[in-house]
């Protein structure tokens, strides 16, 4: 493998890592700021636990060199990204940004499940 690949690979694994934490804390925060609507909390859980089941499934792709976890981490970015786009739709569009907001939240979903897909093929090319 060459260096550059690996570079590639590690920066993925490394941006994927870093907006997974981001979930989290965005979720932990929203639950601990106390008054919440039912709505805010189910989307603040479903937020923490997509940034935790994105985590496992790096750290998963990274030591177990497995491909089920490419397909169980697409399926997961693809319910959380329904969840969004649908908790978006509901609240409405006041702007244009908001339409920003969901395609840079599936550009986010889409390298997240690149970055494992990437360390499986690595792996896999190893072997």
């Amino acid at each position: 493998m060459k260096i550059s690949e690996t570079v590639f690979i590690g920066g993925l694994a490394l941006f994927s890592a870093l907006t997974s934490f981001m979930f989290i804390y965005y979720g932990v925060g929203v639950i601990a700021g106390g008054q919440l609507s039912q709505p805010l909390a189910i989307f603040a859980y479903v937020t923490a636990g997509y940034g935790l089941i994105n985590i496992y499934l790096l750290s998963f792709a990274w030591r177990a060199q497995v491909g089920w976890a490419e397909t169980a981490n697409k399926l997961v970015a693809l319910c959380y990204f329904g969840v969004f786009a649908f908790d978006r739709i509901k609240a409405g569009f006041h702007s244009g940004l908001e339409v920003v907001g969901i395609a840079a939240v599936a550009g986010v979903l889409a390298l997240n499940w690149l970055a494992v897909k990437k360390l499986v093929e690595r792996t896999r090319a190893e072997r």
